[in-house]
């Protein structure tokens, strides 16, 4: 238990350390790089609670796909980031008020499960009755569907956001227009021409 307890408060901190120089790194690639390591700590502490589903597919999904995605982003766009932290310090107020009221959110929620686990007196399904996927799947599709479905649906704005924000248009670039292929008529897209014997095509 103590050798537990060790890494637990090891790998905590370590989570939190390295969230913590996510939001305040200088360089957009150290902050994705913390990002990796703080989603490598939050996957030994799923490991020493016993959720090795939970700790692969952070690992796998979030450090091997999302995260090294938000590195070359990052690393490929180089986007001039100095007019984005202009306005930091005004938005600053906002965003401690809207943190707050995130923690206490979480305190709340945190001590009304804990509340509701001690009253109701039982204890979940055991380790050996089911798999992590399995008791994983039956809590998220059944209990918490709505908000599974609200989360795809919060990260598909977000996605597209994501897409309008880097979108530029070059005007070099030949694009395709699908109204005016769509409104095409025979009179607009056709021109019939009467070529006389040893003349070329007239302009």
């Amino acid at each position: 238990m103590a050798l537990q307890a060790i890494a637990f408060y090891i790998l905590a901190a370590a989570t939190l350390g390295s969230a913590l120089l996510v939001i305040s790194a200088r360089n957009p690639v150290h902050s994705v790089l913390f990002l990796i390591t703080a989603f490598f700590s939050a996957a030994g502490l799923f490991v020493l609670l016993g959720a090795e589903f939970l700790a692969m597919i952070l690992v796998v999904v979030y450090v091997g796909a999302v995260a090294v995605l938000f590195l070359f982003v990052v690393m490929m766009l180089d986007v001039d980031f100095a007019p984005l932290r202009a306005g930091f310090t005004r938005y600053l107020p906002v965003g401690g008020v809207v943190a707050l009221i995130l923690v206490v959110e979480m305190a709340a929620i945190s001590v009304g499960v804990a509340n509701r686990g001690a009253a109701a007196g039982a204890v979940p399904l055991s380790p050996g009755s089911v798999t992590n996927a399995e008791a994983i799947g039956r809590v998220l599709y059944t209990d918490y569907v709505y908000f599974f479905q609200a989360a795809g649906l919060i990260l598909l704005v977000a996605m597209i956001g994501a897409i309008v924000l880097t979108l530029r248009h070059r005007t070099y670039v030949r694009r395709q227009s699908v109204a005016d292929q769509t409104a095409r008529t025979p009179a607009t897209g056709m021109r019939l021409v009467e070529i006389k014997s040893g003349e070329g095509i007239p302009e």
